[in-house]
């Protein structure tokens, strides 16, 4: 059966667009594991759900109307599968990460992320009938192997000191809700990126924003410091409206198995971060870890 999850595209720049697109994604959504585990404990994480896509929704909505009006009757004829996007993979998805973060660390969340490419090839495989290529398994394999160098330090006997708890299943059955997203983008029908974007955040923003008024409700409340609005502004900004947008252009040029393989790159780019904000040495099996890593990601988003 052929692999029908990836478009194939007449512009030869497209795969480096699509890894650019995908590569970028990861680099936000790194950055968010670290901001969301800074802020647990102080910034209520319902009301993070929420805000993170009050702010894009506002954002676009001055530039919505133009492209809104020409795609309406694409967006028509997808509706409810739009509705099912934004509900799963903005408001339930987006929510439940800074709840786990609340009751796990940041490492155990890189971990569990590291099982999100496999996850949406499984989807594509369960809803699609997608194919896995050799290239693409082999990938996920050799890029897989580069996270554990990382997060074991270079000791696999290392894995099973790691402790998980409530927090880590519900960062693993997010998951398997990202896993979904992912592979039912192809689903959207096509319209303008802002078009999208705009749609998913105000529906995510009315999905969450009950169960925020709940927890503020219970004493929870958020106290806006100058730190929170700080991290507030980081994740609503990179984590969801650019992320979210480059996430879908990348999935749609490369295909959800492809692209999900770019998410072994969230350890990655959080030991530079570390690295580079917290004067953490770098170190051989980082090194390492580094190689096994990009080497992967490129082998899975060659075409067999």
């Amino acid at each position: 059966m052929p692999d029908v999850e990836a478009p194939t595209r007449p512009d030869g720049r497209a795969p480096f667009v699509a890894s650019f697109f995908a590569a970028f994604a990861a680099l936000c959504w790194s950055g968010n594991h670290i901001v969301g585990r800074a802020i647990a404990g102080e910034v209520p994480p319902l009301a993070t759900g929420c805000i993170r896509w009050i702010v894009p929704a506002l954002i676009l909505a001055p530039f919505a109307g133009p492209h809104l009006r020409r795609d309406w009757p694409e967006i028509r004829r997808t509706w409810p599968t739009i509705l099912v996007l934004s509900l799963i993979g903005g408001a339930v998805f987006g929510t439940l990460q800074y709840v786990g973060l609340t009751y796990t660390t940041a490492l155990n969340v890189s971990v569990l992320n590291s099982v999100a490419p496999v996850f949406i090839v499984a989807a594509g495989w369960l809803l699609f009938s997608d194919r896995v290529g050799a290239l693409q398994a082999a990938g996920i394999a050799v890029s897989f192997a580069g996270v554990l160098a990382i997060i074991t330090k270079g000791r696999p006997d290392a894995i099973s000191s790691l402790g998980f708890n409530f927090g880590d299943l519900v960062i693993l059955f997010n998951m398997g809700l990202w896993a979904i997203y992912s592979a039912s983008l192809r689903q959207r029908g096509t319209m303008h990126w802002i078009s999208f974007t705009f749609i998913l955040a105000v529906i995510s923003t009315l999905a969450t924003m009950p169960f925020w008024m709940a927890e503020h409700l219970s004493g929870n409340v958020l106290r806006l410091t100058p730190g929170a609005l700080a991290a507030l502004a980081y994740v609503a900004v990179f984590p969801s409206l650019l992320a979210y947008a480059a996430w879908s252009r990348g999935v749609e040029l490369l295909g959800s198995g492809r692209a999900g393989v770019f998410l072994h790159l969230i350890p990655l780019y959080s030991a530079i971060i570390a690295g580079a904000a917290l004067g953490e040495r770098i170190e051989a099996y980082h090194l390492a870890g580094f190689v096994l890593i990009l080497a992967g990601v490129w082998l899975a988003s060659r075409r067999a």
